[in-house]
């Protein structure tokens, strides 16, 4: 036996209208047609599905079980149709989001909370991209748009600037450093240096300066979360390196110093990793200009 949607809908029709000529109308079909379709759906079943005689027309038992399948599938197979619809619109979908910048929560829930107002239909999640890699992952599409600051040659990956952040170091107001109007890498040869707990190549002070100089701290102590690295730093503990966009409320605050790294200061840029056929997806573009303003707007804080 062979039974379609159309069969469903025929049948639900025919039990709702009360007759063939309304529901006819009803499914857009002429009358004759649909008794064509329901003979040859009798044929299939082997019973009638109507009682013939009856008006208005009522489901034979048989009739009734095809009634109570019609009324439990087809809801779930336009519940379906929308949700595809609302795919190819851009409406809904999955934002599985890898972070490769240990920093970047402090803009990031910011950031999709607004989005969580704006799409209330995409399922958004957040995975720690220092715990894997994030990259092959996109690929593999177990994520769908990775947080990175080292742009690669992929095919089929496309990365979208995000915005430029300085890296600046951060020291107690008592600290002898303080007073000095930029900070250079052999002057961590005898700090402490707090960092957070990831590996050095992500991490901007030895990338973009400590490496290159060939200069090492006297020692490293890693803390998980930025205030508490703030606190360390505020009681003297050592000194700390952070994006522009973490000590936003320092700047005001009597108890820090911020610095910039060398005279010119050190750039470094975010980008957003997408597959190319989902960049130009409409939340995936909205949770991007998202991205783009809410550092900026924390970097002016203070």
């Amino acid at each position: 036996m062979h039974i379609e949607f159309r069969h469903l809908r025929t049948i639900k029709a025919i039990h709702e209208e009360g007759g063939l000529a309304r529901a006819a109308d009803r499914l857009h079909i002429t009358q004759s047609a649909l008794s064509h379709q329901i003979k040859g759906l009798e044929e299939q079943v082997g019973m009638d599905l109507f009682v013939r005689r009856s008006k208005p027309m009522k489901l034979s038992p048989a009739g009734q079980r095809l009634l109570r399948l019609a009324e439990q599938v087809l809801p779930q197979v336009a519940a379906l149709e929308e949700e595809f619809r609302a795919m190819q619109q851009g409406k809904t979908g999955r934002l599985h989001i890898a972070i490769e910048c240990h920093a970047c929560f402090e803009w990031l829930l910011p950031v999709l909370e607004r989005f969580r107002v704006a799409w209330p239909d995409v399922d958004v999640d957040i995975r720690p991209g220092l715990q894997f890699e994030a990259l092959p992952a996109l690929l593999r599409e177990e994520v769908d748009l990775v947080i990175s600051s080292d742009p690669e040659d992929l095919a089929g990956v496309d990365f979208t600037p995000l915005f430029d952040y300085e890296p600046v170091f951060v020291a107690s107001a008592d600290h002898p450093l303080a007073a000095k109007p930029f900070i250079e890498a052999e002057d961590f040869a005898g700090e402490l240096l707090i960092t957070y707990p990831v590996e050095r190549s992500r991490l901007d002070v030895f990338t973009m300066l400590l490496k290159p100089a060939g200069v090492e701290p006297r020692a490293i102590r890693q803390v998980e979360l930025s205030a508490v690295i703030l606190l360390l730093v505020a009681s003297n503990r050592g000194v700390t390196v952070l994006p522009d966009w973490v000590v936003r409320e320092q700047r005001s605050n009597a108890s820090y110093v911020t610095r910039p790294l060398t005279e010119t200061g050190l750039t470094r840029r975010l980008y957003a990793a997408t597959r190319v056929e989902d960049t130009t997806k409409p939340f995936m573009a909205h949770v991007m200009k998202l991205a783009r303003s809410e550092p900026v707007k924390l970097q002016r804080k203070g």
